[in-house]
């Protein structure tokens, strides 16, 4: 196949409420939408869910576009392209910029499933026409967290995620705890602990949690190994997990029980899949987080789900969750707190297009002559 043009769009839109992590707080989301045709005029689409600074990972909006544009397009141009999953070997050339990577590559994947007229999620051999949703709460103030929780509860939603770090930790889930006894519960520490505070960690087994998201250093794996043997709740790796060798080195060590997989933290859909089979070999349980993104991404998370090992619910909230008007059709909605994998080909979203027209700031054009 020949990709005749890519259009990058540069986007950007307000939250419905501010998003707050260890890190710190998201107000308004930048993105870049791909949009790939091939010689037919079919096209595909991606997102590139790096943020606007380099808070969660080196990169950031600039950085990717500066990527796309000099290097990752011009390699796709270079050859036709016989299978998707030959971008990610394609791109190898370039090293880290696994955001960008992930956009482009991920745009392909889309192409490529509507051109056999099978949804992607089917395409990559998924398992299952539905998915469980996760939800999300990012506010370091206890009545909000309980008051969001309790929406989402009410909403469907099967599983909890707060946001933790020193000070707002053990307090905030002993409260959700006695208010919620049986919800499935996760905390994600954004690496906000060291293992100076092993003891603090420890105190956190008694709620019973799902897991603790990456407590310590976020390149870190041998120090979760240690941590891992002292507490009992399950350590998820997130940041630390980048590529295929961290998910092997991670195992061998012991570092953690289960992985959080990111289309675009670990560089595209070829990688989350090789990432998903090799935990499902090693019996290390993984789950699809989320990056505040918009519908496009959102909608490979979905097919991503549907593989046999997410057997914890995603990050898969509804468009609503984040966006008084996403930029797809039909909006993602939960219902009785599962998302339905579309049945139309590719990712099974359209563009909303006169939503595009008024966030896009920047758009730009690339031929294959």
């Amino acid at each position: 196949m020949k990709i005749k043009e890519i259009k990058l769009f540069m986007i950007k839109m307000p939250l419905k409420m501010p998003f707050s992590t260890s890190l710190g707080t998201v107000i308004e989301r930048e993105a870049i939408i791909i949009e790939v045709i091939n010689q037919d005029g079919v096209k595909g689409y991606g997102e590139v869910v790096a943020f606007s600074t380099p808070w969660y990972t080196e990169e950031t909006i600039q950085t990717s576009y500066h990527m796309l544009k000099d290097f990752l397009i011009p390699l796709v141009f270079k050859t036709p392209i016989e299978q998707p999953n030959e971008i990610e070997k394609r791109f190898r050339s370039i090293r880290g910029n696994h955001m960008a990577k992930a956009g482009l590559e991920t745009a392909i994947w889309d192409l490529f499933s509507k051109v056999n007229q099978s949804p992607l999620w089917r395409y990559i051999n998924g398992t299952r026409s539905e998915v469980p949703a996760g939800v999300v709460v990012g506010s370091n103030c206890i009545k909000d967290a309980l008051s969001q929780i309790e929406t989402y509860l009410y909403e469907g939603y099967k599983r909890v995620k707060v946001k933790i770090k020193p000070g707002s930790d053990f307090q905030l889930l002993k409260e959700i705890r006695r208010q919620f006894p049986f919800l499935p519960l996760m905390a994600d520490a954004n690496s906000a602990y060291t293992l100076n505070d092993i003891a603090l960690l420890k105190a956190l087994d008694e709620f019973n949690l799902l897991m603790i998201e990456q407590p310590l250093a976020v390149d870190d794996i041998v120090e979760h190994s240690r941590l891992q043997q002292e507490i009992k709740t399950p350590v998820c790796l997130d940041e630390s997990i980048v590529t295929y060798h961290d998910a092997e080195s991670a195992i061998k060590l012991q570092s953690c029980r289960v992985i959080n997989i990111k289309i675009g933290r670990v560089g595209g859909l070829n990688n989350a899949i090789a990432i998903h089979d090799l935990c499902q070999r090693n019996g290390i349980q993984v789950w699809c987080g989320g990056m505040i993104e918009y519908g496009i991404s959102r909608a490979f998370n979905i097919a991503l789900s549907t593989l046999k090992g997410f057997s914890i619910p995603g990050d898969l909230s509804a468009s609503s969750r984040f966006w008084e008007e996403d930029i797809i059709l039909p909006f993602v909605e939960i219902n009785n707190g599962k998302i339905d994998a579309p049945l139309s080909p590719g990712i099974g979203f359209e563009l909303n297009q006169k939503r595009m027209d008024q966030v896009t700031y920047y758009s730009e054009t690339f031929s294959n002559i």
